[in-house]
């Protein structure tokens, strides 16, 4: 008998059609659905079409052999919401795992008697959404509130699964996914069963595309849906359900793109009428589905709601005559998501991770966090994203504070706030109960910070396999049962014995670890820490060269610690070391992404005494270092402010081009409108100095002296340099158009 493997590389598979469509056309009252067997059931039992399978097992097996007449080769079993939480709306939370189980073994006897050597019928036990969100409140007035957790959805999927490989499923179906988190759950509960059973059985994965918006129900667009469920290394991933071909088309084809796994996708018969149902004829779908297979989106093809076994005959003839998808060689890269994708290649640039949801590094949101002001900790958290930070990392290790409750908490919350939540959460903490209880919050693929060594191989390895379980990439410490590596040596050493475990013992994704090799303080005054920056820099270097798709992050405001209090200084040796680390391959740090100073904006003295301690280039640094460092106390002094002003006596090109650098907005307007003066026409200042200042930016930004969270600055200049331009472009349209008519 063939592997549905060696089936999906010779021909596109059929899945079979709606359950619900033609369980309707049966017509059934409340006493067919109770039958005997609950013909005293205390609530209403009509609409529960899992029950059927125990009280009505001649019609579902009917529905699936007229599928697999219709030359469907995986049927779904009748398990859609056959799980505790859901059924607890019929008061059935015990039937969950006979529903399972006997609605696999019914598609099982189904497929079975259709199934030959050259065309095997397989059967996908189903595990729906069920009908409340993880990551969602169903409070508007309590938006941490949730009325489900990740721990319930785990039990519940686990029950319902071991129903389904009981009764004989050949794959598992998680469809219908508008929570991310809720699938999550049900991966964690099928890994986790697979690792103790010994069973493992391929995984498909459906989600839904809720509206023309192109993200599903908690806000997810494709790539992050995929990012963040990928790690279970399903057999296929699409979408269902919401909408009809049509409307699905540009998603499936932006998955088919993407996946590095073979593409599943089962829409619906169009979009409901007034009424709810489905007007899409079998011939009007099939003739859009055979243009998806003849542009190489497909791999398993099936129908939702609406559809019948016309329909399914109709696409199964439509497509036949087309090969499957091949699937793409991607590039390795590391693919987190919050509710949009953030991937990071070899051609990435520096990534910023904001760190200032950090109560360990921030009293302003400590102090916010113990007196539960979670507004205003949501704004620090808001405002480091529009700063520039492309991850945030939240950390609760706080001895005042439940931190498990806290993070909870503040992350549920984050959920609940898209212009926060579009970007990756990075969950710190030294306990690991605290980064478990984060995990089971995010429904993007985020970052655990972090584990290490420091309490040997099995407890590494155990947390490691439970973060991937938990679908995160991790930071590993240099940190083993010695201590914290504090030389090059001994940071390459730890790092690469780590790596080495991740990769033998658990096949974890290379690109899924993230090493920190410890940045510690510079000028202490303390002559074995002078070689602090060059040991991480040069470490740096040799684990990117030799422990590939690994990356390199660390916490950059440590290696200023010695001058806290004098922030000009502090965030001189910040990009100082940034720029030298970057260029040796470090990948990310934790920064304030909102006070970042430019490379070259550094005055040249102190950039240079800076370098001297950064490098160790002389045995006299922290003193020379210390001897200027007054003059740059606060704001600098006097001279230094006149300075500052100096840029307004240049020509208007330059002064245009200095603040689209340095992120200046007080002066754009003026200026702007003393260059359209200069020129014939409003856009050629836009064509001219100021693309002539933002080249600059891009150079800048290119060759690492500067940071994205500047460049934000600077867009937020030009833009308001356009705003201005604006009426006067229009206005110059509008004469033109006058003179032409």
């Amino acid at each position: 008998m063939k592997t549905l493997e060696q089936a999906l590389t010779e021909r596109i598979l059929i899945l079979d059609g709606a359950m619900g469509t033609m369980i309707q056309t049966y017509k059934l009252d409340e006493a067919d659905y109770r039958g005997e067997r609950f013909a005293d059931w205390p609530s209403d039992l009509k609409g529960n079409n899992d029950l059927l399978s125990l009280t009505q097992p001649q019609i579902i097996r009917d529905i699936h052999t007229a599928y697999l007449e219709a030359g469907a080769d995986i049927i779904e079993t009748n398990t859609f919401n056959a799980n505790s939480v859901s059924m607890a709306d019929y008061g059935m939370e015990a039937l969950a795992y006979e529903m399972n189980l006997e609605s696999a073994k019914l598609a099982r006897a189904a497929a079975d008697a259709y199934s030959t050597p050259d065309k095997p019928r397989f059967v996908a036990g189903v595990i729906g959404p069920t009908n409340r969100t993880a990551s969602i409140s169903p409070d508007v007035n309590n938006p941490g509130y949730r009325n489900v957790h990740f721990d319930d959805l785990r039990d519940s999927y686990t029950e319902a699964l071991k129903g389904l490989v009981d009764g004989g499923a050949d794959i598992i179906l998680v469809e219908t996914i508008f929570d991310t988190l809720n699938a999550k759950a049900a991966l964690f509960a099928i890994d986790e069963y697979f690792e103790r059973t010994g069973t493992r059985l391929p995984v498909m994965i459906s989600g839904t595309i809720t509206d023309a918006s192109g993200r599903t129900l908690s806000g997810q667009t494709a790539e992050a849906f995929w990012n963040s469920l990928r790690h279970i290394n399903p057999i296929s991933f699409g979408f269902n359900c919401a909408l009809g071909a049509k409307e699905l088309r540009q998603y499936v084809e932006e998955i088919a793109g993407l996946a590095n796994c073979h593409v599943n996708t089962h829409p619906n018969a169009g979009l409901p009428n007034e009424f709810g149902e489905y007007d899409e004829s079998p011939e009007e779908m099939a003739r859009e589905i055979a243009e998806w297979a003849k542009n190489g989106f497909l791999n398993i093809i099936g129908g939702c709601c609406g559809t019948t076994p016309a329909h399914i005959k109709a696409i199964a003839e439509a497509v036949s005559k087309y090969p499957p998808r091949r699937i793409p060689e991607r590039p390795v890269e590391t693919r987190l998501s919050g509710l949009e994708p953030l991937n990071i290649g070899e051609d990435s640039l520096f990534v910023n991770v904001g760190e200032r949801t950090n109560v360990t590094g921030s009293a302003k949101f400590k102090r916010l966090i113990l007196n539960e002001q979670y507004d205003e900790a949501l704004d620090v958290a808001r405002d480091q994203v529009e700063g520039g930070a492309q991850i945030i990392d939240v950390n609760m290790d706080e001895g005042m504070l439940d931190g498990e409750k806290a993070m909870v908490t503040f992350l549920n919350l984050i959920a609940s706030e898209p212009d926060i939540a579009r970007v990756p959460v990075m969950v710190d903490s030294s306990k690991w109960p605290i980064l478990e209880a984060g995990l089971k919050c995010i429904q993007g693929k985020g970052v655990v910070n972090s584990i290490s060594l420091k309490e040997g191989e099995d407890m590494f390895l155990e947390q490691a396999k439970l973060c991937r379980r938990y679908g995160a990439a991790v930071i590993v410490m240099a940190f083993d049962e010695e201590g914290q590596a504090d030389t090059r040596e001994r940071k390459v050493e730890i790092c690469t014995r780590a790596y080495r475990l991740l990769r033998e013992k658990l096949d974890f994704p290379p690109e899924d670890i993230i090493f920190d090799p410890n940045i510690f303080a510079v000028a202490t005054g303390i002559e074995e820490h002078n070689n602090y920056g060059v040991d991480f820099i040069e470490a740096t270097r040799e684990i990117k060269q030799t422990l590939p798709h690994a990356l390199v992050s660390g916490g950059v405001s440590n290696v200023s610690f010695s001058f806290r209090g004098n922030n000009p200084v502090r965030e001189a040796i910040h990009a100082v070391f940034l720029y030298h680390a970057i260029q040796a391959g470090m990948d990310m740090g934790i920064v304030n992404a909102g006070q970042l100073a430019v490379y070259e904006d550094i005055p040249e003295e102190l950039r240079e005494r800076v370098e001297d301690v950064i490098l160790n280039r002389r045995p006299d640094a922290t003193e020379r270092l210390l001897e200027i460092a007054d003059k740059y106390r606060g704001d600098g002094s006097e001279a230094k402010k006149e300075a500052d002003l100096e840029w307004r006596s240049w020509p208007v090109a330059k002064r245009l081009e200095h603040a689209l650098v340095k992120g200046i907005d007080a002066f754009v307007v003026e200026d702007t409108e003393e260059a359209r003066q200069q020129y014939d026409r409003p856009i050629q200042v836009i064509e001219g100095p100021l693309m002539d200042g933002m080249n600059v930016v891009g150079d800048l930004f290119g060759a690492g002296k500067m940071f994205l969270p500047q460049v934000v600055k600077s867009a937020r200049v030009m833009k308001k340099a356009v705003a201005h331009l604006i009426p006067y472009i229009e206005a110059e349209k509008a004469e033109g158009a006058e003179a032409a008519g």
